[in-house]
């Protein structure tokens, strides 16, 4: 509950202080040293909150035969988790508190490392990278859009492009596929 209110009280930029925090929840400001220890704590918390709902958004997403478009998949719900919890993901990058759990949170990139890898075993991708610099790249990709929904709510949907990304290959759509110059070490292969 104090996660939550925490997170509407940023939403409405109102100062989160102690006493604020509690105003008209029912509960004590003792509640926040119970559950949390200090603010410093629940801020830690809200930030594990945040990874954990992205972990789940994540976890939702069920591998298909082709590994492109599943990291398209992840990207798009990493964009729906952040669009979801605007707020809350904003507090997720705010190196300013320590993690509970960094693991877990490490665990979120390492699903689209995995699809990086699972799209190098098929031969979607050159074998000689290195699967966490594509999966840094797509995260990194997926950050401005979430920060740009956060600002402009209203904005049109920009997780089309991920939902749309990767559904087949060039060669497989009856086109010859063009040469395409490499961008860093992450071509794709033809």
């Amino acid at each position: 509950m104090l996660i939550n209110r925490a997170a509407q009280m940023l939403a409405a930029r109102q100062p989160v202080t102690l006493r604020s925090l509690v105003a008209g929840t029912g509960v004590s400001t003792m509640a926040v040293y119970t559950y949390f220890d200090s603010m410093d704590g629940l801020w830690t918390a809200m930030r594990q909150e945040g990874f954990t709902r992205l972990a789940a958004q994540l976890a939702a997403v069920a591998p298909s035969k082709d590994p492109v478009r599943d990291l398209a998949a992840l990207g798009a719900a990493y964009l729906s988790s952040a669009l979801a919890s605007p707020d809350l993901y904003r507090v997720m990058f705010d190196a300013g508190s320590e993690l509970e759990d960094a693991a877990a949170a490490d665990h979120t990139l390492h699903c689209l490392v995995r699809a990086v890898e699972r799209a190098t075993d098929v031969g979607r991708f050159r074998d000689d990278i290195d699967p966490l610099e594509p999966a840094t790249q797509s995260w990194t990709i997926g950050h401005g859009p979430a920060i740009a929904g956060r600002e402009r709510p209203s904005a049109p949907s920009v997780a089309g492009p991920w939902r749309a990304a990767g559904d087949r290959p060039v060669h497989q759509r009856g086109r010859r596929p063009r040469p395409v110059p490499s961008v860093g070490r992450t071509r794709l292969a033809p």
